[in-house]
């Protein structure tokens, strides 16, 4: 279990689903409310919930991939919860109750989440930003070291959600979708060789995967240090891409690519 320490008052489970899916449940001890973050699958999220005495009252998707909406109907059939998403996604994901937009809020027993658009990955794709708690659940736009491969959207679109991102507190902690982080931050080190603080994360990884544990949630501060897909404007990283004051567009694409092919 993850505990959400900035804020007694939420605490975050974590389960691990499908190949390297993971599933947050997230629970308010005040009112109950209690919510499951892209349930890949429903029964083992039930079954988690039901262990701790919880009883899921939301599910939340921040986009209409399977693997990440694959337990909404069977959540909503157990237990009646309300399905919320984008709204731009009304049609792609399943059970949908609520479609939200860009700057909405989400009511969520005595906490508040924000709703950020931040397409690339998927073209409807939004992510949940507890402030208050410093929570965020970006789906498949942002991965610790990484991010997600551009389905939909255009490099352009996923540096500007990036950046969005990337603006937040850097005490913010980062929910990713995916155990994704080991790969990631191979494939860093290869372009930002001289970076410390990745070589220090890289070996940090190595340790938790060869113990089996998560390797989230992250920090966003620490990101920004060491996540190439959010250092597109940094010379370091357009020099290791052979773009020397390139478009910070063209960087993280020529970066997204070299991911892609690694």
């Amino acid at each position: 279990m993850i505990v959400n320490k900035h804020n007694s008052l939420l605490e975050i489970d974590i389960i691990s689903a499908l190949t390297d899916n993971y599933v947050y449940i997230v629970h308010d001890k005040v009112t109950g409310a209690t919510c499951a973050i892209d349930p890949s699958v429903a029964e083992p999220v039930l079954q988690r919930a039901a262990a701790r005495g919880w009883t899921l009252t939301h599910v939340l998707n921040t986009h209409h991939h399977w693997d990440h909406t694959g337990g909404n109907e069977g959540i909503k059939r157990a237990t009646g919860a309300v399905v919320i998403g984008a709204a731009a996604d009304a049609g792609r994901l399943p059970a949908l109750d609520i479609g939200l937009n860009d700057g909405d809020t989400i009511e969520f027993g005595s906490h508040e989440a924000t709703v950020l658009a931040v397409p690339g990955h998927t073209s409807g794709h939004i992510a949940f930003w507890f402030s208050s708690d410093s929570a965020l659940f970006p789906g498949d736009t942002l991965f610790s070291v990484g991010c997600g491969r551009l389905f939909e959207g255009s490099p352009a679109q996923m540096w500007h959600s990036l950046q969005r991102l990337r603006c937040l507190p850097d005490t913010t902690r980062v929910y990713c979708a995916h155990e994704y982080t080991l790969a990631n931050a191979q494939f860093a080190v290869s372009l930002d060789k001289e970076n410390r603080a990745l070589q220090r994360r890289l070996q940090a990884v190595k340790k938790l995967r060869a113990a089996k544990q998560s390797t989230l949630p992250t920090l966003l501060g620490e990101e920004k240090a060491i996540n190439p897909f959010l250092m597109a404007d940094s010379p370091t990283l357009q020099s290791a891409v052979g773009l020397v004051d390139g478009d910070p567009v063209q960087v993280f694409a020529m970066i997204r690519r070299r991911k892609d092919l690694f």
